[in-house]
């Protein structure tokens, strides 16, 4: 960070997170110091793309607009109050407060952004970039048909989760030359963890989603099924919904393995950075398993992992961070009844 860097801005970040999402806001402060209002910063703003992409009250052309706009405010090419300004007055009651304050905060977010160490900052830039490219392209053809297979699956959780994973990388690499030297095993294992991440939410969001009328299944593993991904309904499509979701589970376990060896490439001594992983990996794989053995779900707080389930989850992982033999033990324990696919 920059010793420039207004403390009043790095507080309010702290202040805003826990209300975009009570998960960062668990795993963040496990971080190292350097690198915990870094890794706020960043997410403060993935936030702010997921909200363009979520305003219901925006039609896609404004939404690239806003998206372009975002990149160039972040880039410090344009007005972080101009930006606000513009898009505060055009949300509508299906945005959070928390949101819409993260929105009218924005300039001294941006604030943050801007005090940081170059290399951050690039990180942080081109991974809000990326995320404003692609998520567009993907929202205008959002509808309940889905997405065409499992390749537009793998794009649609790059653009969402995938990059996030990259940008992490890229800011965990600049906090500590022990962990770039081991860049060339992170790199490839990045995106994987995201997107083990986005897929776990998308099968706990199923039908949230499609009461929005959209949906981020892959048509080919339905139709493989018998089934259309149109007409697709909770509880009533037997063993051949519970079979296209155990493919689908199947991919996501293999992703969230990869997610394990990307976090057991951290060094051991590195617990803070290791729990920042261990917990929503943890977490990832308790929600699989809730799915798995709960096909006919109707709602996503039916397979949401219980406050219990999540403080236990927290200790046990961070006894055993520094030990990669246990931590791969408790992962094969954990997801030893889940389906399994080759990547």
């Amino acid at each position: 960070m920059s010793t420039g860097t207004n403390s009043d801005a790095l507080g309010l970040q702290d202040q805003l997170l826990p209300g975009v999402s009570r998960t960062f806001a668990l795993t963040i402060p496990q971080l190292p110091d350097a690198l915990r209002p870094v890794v706020t910063n960043a997410y403060l703003l993935c936030r702010t793309a997921d909200t363009i992409e979520d305003e219901v009250s925006l039609d896609p052309d404004q939404k690239q607009r806003f998206h372009d706009q975002f990149v160039a405010v972040v880039g410090g090419h344009d007005s972080a109050a101009a930006f606000a300004a513009a898009l505060a007055p055009l949300l509508s009651s299906a945005t959070t407060d928390a949101e819409r304050t993260l929105i009218g905060e924005m300039p001294r977010v941006i604030e943050v952004t801007h005090g940081l160490d170059p290399r951050q900052r690039a990180a942080i830039e081109r991974c809000v970039r990326i995320m404003c490219d692609g998520m567009p392209a993907f929202q205008r053809h959002a509808r309940l048909s889905g997405l065409a297979d499992l390749g537009e699956l793998d794009r649609y959780c790059y653009y969402v989760a995938g990059v996030v994973g990259e940008m992490l990388t890229d800011l965990f690499c600049a906090y500590s030359p022990e962990i770039d030297a081991r860049r060339s095993r992170l790199a490839p294992l990045s995106t994987s963890f995201g997107q083990g991440l986005q897929m776990t939410n998308i099968l706990k969001d199923t039908w949230e989603d499609r009461r929005r009328g959209v949906c981020w299944l892959p048509r080919d593993v339905f139709c493989r099924a018998g089934l259309e991904l149109e007409t697709l309904t909770a509880g009533r499509d037997g063993p051949a919904l519970d079979a296209a979701v155990d493919e689908i589970i199947g991919i996501t376990h293999a992703h969230l393995r990869d997610a394990l060896a990307y976090t057991l490439a951290i060094p051991a001594r590195e617990t803070g950075i290791r729990r920042f992983c261990l917990w929503a990996l943890g977490l990832a794989v308790l929600t699989l398993r809730k799915i798995h053995h709960n096909p006919d779900f109707l709602a996503g707080r039916q397979v949401k992992v219980s406050r219990r389930t999540v403080r236990a989850t927290v200790i046990t992982t961070s006894l055993a961070a520094r030990g990669d033999w246990i931590l791969s033990r408790l992962f094969d324990q954990s997801a030893a009844t889940l389906p399994l696919a080759t990547l």
